[in-house]
């Protein structure tokens, strides 16, 4: 009979996988209450940090890591935080748009292929409500991030 061993989570692997995403406020990110996500190692769609933690891992795998503050998606930057014209927002999206404290916005990336996330830090500036605060740091920055994962498929 021939021998079978359990795939283990090597780089560039495709994955299908249940993962949950957290820091001290919460989940980012939690899939175990829908369908898996299937993803490839190494294409950025995860973390550096969190990608390491995944190699090696055995088909079947469910495991919880503790990545520290700052090593998962890096220390906060206050550069990050930029005001964006309400006349650029309104070219690229809908005029009428209403942005309030918490909302996530995504922006197309230069190139038009990809897009990136902002998060609504403040509406106005002063008496004027011509530019919107946005924070283009990952909402886990520079905090501890709990990464919870269950290996489904490993190709």
């Amino acid at each position: 009979m021939p021998s079978t061993s359990t795939p283990t989570v090597q780089p560039g692997s495709f994955l299908t996988l249940h993962y949950r995403l957290g820091g001290p406020t919460g989940d980012i990110i939690n899939t175990f209450n829908d369908k898996p996500a299937t993803l490839s190692l190494g294409t950025g769609q995860l973390s550096p940090a969190v990608e390491q933690r995944l190699l090696g891992l055995p088909e079947g795998t469910r495991t919880s890591f503790d990545i520290p503050a700052g090593e998962a998606f890096g220390e906060r930057q206050p550069d990050m935080q930029q005001w964006v014209a309400r006349k650029l927002l309104n070219q690229m999206g809908d005029p009428l748009e209403q942005y309030h404290v918490g909302d996530v916005v995504q922006f197309p990336t230069p190139d038009g292929l990809g897009s990136y996330a902002g998060a609504v830090q403040q509406v106005g500036n002063g008496d004027s409500a011509d530019a919107v605060l946005f924070d283009f740091n990952h909402p886990l920055a520079g905090q501890p991030v709990t990464f919870e994962v269950q290996l489904i498929g490993v190709l």
